[in-house]
Formats: C-alpha cells, sequence, structure tokens
C-alpha cells in the first residue's frame, strides 16, 4: 500500500484481497460456539492467501516465489474445505457463498497460473 510495488496491480492479488474480505463478511453468520475454532481458521487461511502472494512476490529466486505461491494455494484450499464445514454443519447455506465460492475458484485458478509459467 504505502511502497506502492508491482504486486498490487496483479489480478491474483486483488482477487487474495477481495477473497478475504468476502471471508470476513461471512464470519458474523458462523455461531460462536465456532469462534476459536472454524472462524479463527477462515481468518487466518485467508489472511494466509494474500500475504503469502505478497511475500512471494517479494522474492528474486522462481523457487522462493514458487515456493510462497503454493503455500498461498494450499490456504485457499483449505478455505475451500472450511466453508465445506460450514455447509456439512448448516451454518450458511450453499447458495449463499456463491461469491466466496468464484472467489476461491478464481483465487485458485490465478495462483496455479503463476506456478506454471517457468
Amino acid at each position: 500500500m504505502f511502497l506502492n510495488l508491482n504486486h498490487y496491480k496483479l489480478d491474483v492479488y486483488q482477487s487474495a484481497r477481495q477473497l478475504r474480505i468476502e471471508c470476513y463478511k461471512i464470519l458474523s453468520e458462523i455461531p460462536d460456539c465456532e469462534r476459536f475454532n472454524l472462524t479463527d481458521q477462515i481468518r487466518r487461511a485467508s489472511t494466509s492467501v494474500v500475504l503469502n502472494i505478497t511475500e512471494g512476490c517479494s522474492r528474486k529466486s522462481e523457487t522462493e516465489r514458487n515456493r510462497y505461491f503454493e503455500i498461498a494455494r494450499g490456504s485457499v484450499i483449505e478455505l475451500d474445505s472450511c466453508f465445506d464445514i460450514v455447509i456439512d454443519c448448516n451454518y450458511i447455506k450453499k447458495e449463499e457463498l456463491v461469491k466466496v465460492e468464484n472467489l476461491i475458484k478464481t483465487t485458485f485458478i490465478l495462483l496455479s497460473g503463476m506456478l506454471k509459467k517457468k
């Protein structure tokens, strides 16, 4: 933000930021009994996606960059599983998660594309 670095313009970064925002909006709909479990996990994983993309973009080595992008993609997969649990527990209906579903898919595809670049 303050440094005005190039990764801020990347589609994958913008998608990850939107994903994080949508995840945070959904957190209030998850019961308090999940506060220290599922809610915290969604919060950490969604933040991890953004921060690992940022960290990866700052690395000079392709191997290091890819490592951070792989971690970010792993966090996207983790979010996907978290929302499986949310749906299985009937906390939120799948139909209400279309926006987060699309952002999970988009972010995953963009990160996978970055990992294929050689």
